[in-house]
């Protein structure tokens, strides 16, 4: 069954025992969706051998992509 991130939040945060915060759902993350984790890490590291000298597309890394969709989805929740 395939969820969008919101759904997968919702879901790290019930399986929470503590406050919902940034570093409680990364880490979640990580636990919960290795596999979706390992595809964002192997994305990042293809698109960054693919850059062509002098033509470079900043890409977040995955850490920082993956904090920064959690901080917005917080701030949805509130």
């Amino acid at each position: 069954m395939i969820f969008n991130k919101n759904q997968k939040f919702q879901k790290i945060v019930e399986s929470l025992n503590e406050k919902p915060a940034e570093q409680n759902i990364f880490n979640g993350f990580l636990k919960l969706y290795p596999e979706e984790w390992k595809q964002l890490k192997t994305t990042f590291t293809k698109f960054n051998r693919s850059k062509q000298f002098g033509k470079t597309i900043p890409l977040p890394k995955p850490e920082v992509s993956l904090r920064k969709e959690i901080r917005i989805w917080l701030k949805s929740q509130k």
